[in-house]
């Protein structure tokens, strides 16, 4: 017993280290002026809940030149009317309607790509339809990957938890991040496989982004941020992951019932592998779930609060309801539930699907 609470200390002091170093260096964007001309894109497909309000927040940018694409993706509600009358009162916003889906791609990755042949910007930024971008965040991002020399810089924005589904799966995006991936996404860490990326809000400089071949050379994915961040970094590419909290804000799903279908999407792009979900439970396990049952022996009782303090850490920086705090080794439980779901799904060669559309899942690029 007291063998296994030492382990799970150490699977503890792993993740609380590595998250310390990454919160200290995690690039907070000041405001700034930014030269050139910032292309917002927003692929929408039955985003009429949510485009309305994102499109007032893209609008009221400050501090750069701006446009605002709307890629219409084979809605069925109102999406499309609700752009086109915006779109007659304001020049620096168009819509523009997606061609048919190729075979071989997936619908967003389409979308985006089709936006970015109509961009006329320096800049890229592609941003999902229920994000709400603050004033000065696409000039801070410009500025940001200007002044870096980066050919990508992406945010992940204050998630927006209204409800305890939303609490036990949304706070594992960026606790996983800064707390298991060495370097968090910052730039100075060059491979590949230390790449992130969060596809809400996801900024391309124009050159290098069609020097890669652009979003078609990531066609048959769920979880372009991350391939795209991947190959760019293969090319000689720098990216880096800033902190999204004061840059924007997202609702990305309402109950559990969304969240584990929108999880479950991108899962066999990430974690949800033969060979890597194993080693993502023992360290998620070992650190989050184990020590419980291995009170009162303090090794355990330590790597428990060396989770919750990390976890806390991490819930204070993003922004995060601190209510959602007590929740984390549930969080745990359901991030790790969702994978092996995802994997036994295709095991049973069960495709991959978002809003009416199915794809065979394929690991990221």
């Amino acid at each position: 017993m007291t063998d296994w609470a030492w382990i799970s200390l150490g699977l503890a002091a792993l993740p609380a280290a590595l998250g310390a170093h990454n919160l200290r260096r995690l690039p907070r964007l000041p405001a700034a002026a930014a030269p050139g001309l910032v292309s917002i894109l927003i692929p929408a497909r039955d985003e009429a809940a949510n485009i309305a309000a994102c499109l007032d927040a893209a609008l009221a940018s400050q501090g750069v030149a701006i446009e605002v694409v709307v890629m219409d993706d084979g809605s069925t509600d109102g999406t499309p009317e609700i752009v086109r009358r915006r779109a007659a009162a304001d020049p620096r916003l168009r819509l523009l309607a997606a061609p048919p889906l190729p075979p071989g791609w997936t619908g967003k990755v389409h979308a985006c790509a089709r936006l970015a042949e109509a961009a006329r910007g320096d800049w890229m930024l592609f941003l999902d339809a229920d994000v709400r971008l603050a004033p000065e965040a696409a000039a801070a991002m410009a500025a940001h990957a200007a002044r870096q020399g980066l050919a990508m810089a992406s945010a992940v924005p204050r998630q927006v938890i209204g409800s305890l589904g939303e609490a036990l799966t949304v706070p594992a995006i960026n606790f996983l991040l800064l707390g298991y991936l060495p370097g968090g996404g910052r730039a100075e860490t060059r491979q590949p496989g230390l790449a992130a990326a969060c596809g809400q809000l996801l900024l391309c400089e124009r050159g290098a982004y069609a020097a890669i071949g652009g979003h078609g050379a990531v066609r048959g994915v769920l979880h372009e941020g991350l391939a795209l961040a991947r190959r760019f970094r293969a090319a000689g590419h720098r990216t880096e992951v800033v902190d999204g909290a004061p840059l924007a804000e997202c609702r990305m799903y309402r109950g559990f019932a969304e969240c584990w279908a929108g999880f479950l999407k991108n899962a066999r792009e990430g974690m949800a592998t033969p060979l890597g979900l194993p080693v993502w439970t023992a360290m998620l396990g070992g650190a989050h779930l184990w020590p419980w049952a291995l009170l009162p022996a303090w090794p355990a009782a330590l790597a428990l609060l060396l989770g919750l303090g990390l976890r806390i850490a991490v819930t204070r920086r993003a922004r995060e309801p601190w209510w959602t705090v007590p929740l984390h080794p549930a969080t745990m439980l359901v991030a790790l539930a969702i994978q092996y779901w995802a994997l036994i799904r295709w095991l049973a060669g069960r495709p991959a699907g978002w809003k009416g559309r199915a794809y065979p899942a394929t690991k990221a690029a």
